[in-house]
């Protein structure tokens, strides 16, 4: 990462105008939430980050992270890097789960939102967190509709880190290589996470929870089979497991085929 792209982005987002001459591209935007993990991962103090998140123009980013690509990169990014940043500070937020996930923590371009906003409301398509992944919001904010990426990826779920032990690791991701990373992830996190015996499968619990997100029933085995779990679909019982929420951060992991520095 070089801090002299940073700062220009810092110098861009903070301005309250957003014209020509300091138009910034969605990238630099991803770059930014990039570097946010960098540092969390490093052991370094992301303070300033977070402080860069806050003054960022609404209208710039919204206009410059437009792309489907930069917007699944930077909200995965800017999730996952505000979940370690708030426990890694005060790990007891984890011990009411409701309230760390439900209340307005982060600030994104002066807009109080929580982590639920974000995963259900921005990278969900504005889904209803207890809807199983079958029901849309009726009721979306204003920021919410301009910010939110248009359609589900169920892959999305094996990105997403919440701090628990059974989550899906913290990796870093990038607009230009996003979908393969999140075939990497996805497949990599089912390997580990599913049990096959005979036609019994039994696999994480977040498919039960979102199961809208992958089609049902028929859509969860259909993935399975995407992501060689299982050879068919033909006569296979899809059992869930149990999800340990004890509090667990720090827990990265390196992309080993889609990523910027795998020639």
């Amino acid at each position: 990462m070089k801090y002299s792209l940073i700062f220009s982005l810092v110098m861009t987002i903070s301005s309250p105008v957003f014209t020509q001459s300091t138009q910034i591209t969605g990238h630099d935007y991803v770059e930014l939430s990039q570097e946010f993990l960098n540092r969390m991962r490093a052991g370094e103090d992301a303070s300033e980050i977070v402080d860069k998140y806050a003054k960022i123009d609404f209208n710039a980013l919204v206009e410059a992270v437009d792309e489907r690509t930069e917007k699944l990169a930077f909200w995965i990014n800017t999730y996952n890097g505000f979940v370690q940043y708030l426990l890694v500070n005060d790990p007891s937020l984890f011990e009411d789960r409701r309230s760390f996930y439900f209340d307005k923590r982060v600030n994104i371009a002066g807009i109080k939102m929580s982590f639920d906003d974000i995963e259900h409301g921005i990278i969900r398509d504005s889904r209803v967190k207890l809807g199983l992944g079958f029901l849309k919001k009726w009721f979306v904010p204003k920021y919410e509709r301009m910010l939110r990426v248009d359609d589900r990826d169920g892959r999305v779920h094996f990105a997403l880190n919440c701090g628990a032990k059974s989550c899906p690791p913290v990796a870093i991701y990038d607009d230009q290589f996003i979908y393969a990373q999140l075939d990497e992830i996805t497949e990599s996190y089912l390997k580990k996470e599913t049990v096959v015996e005979k036609n019994k499968v039994t696999t994480s619990i977040l498919f039960s929870w979102f199961r809208g997100d992958f089609g049902g029933k028929k859509g969860i085995k259909q993935f399975l089979k995407k992501y060689g779990i299982i050879e068919s679909t033909k006569g296979v019982e899809v059992h869930f497991g149990n999800y340990d929420w004890t509090l667990s951060t720090g827990n990265y992991t390196d992309f080993q085929k889609a990523s910027p520095t795998v020639k």
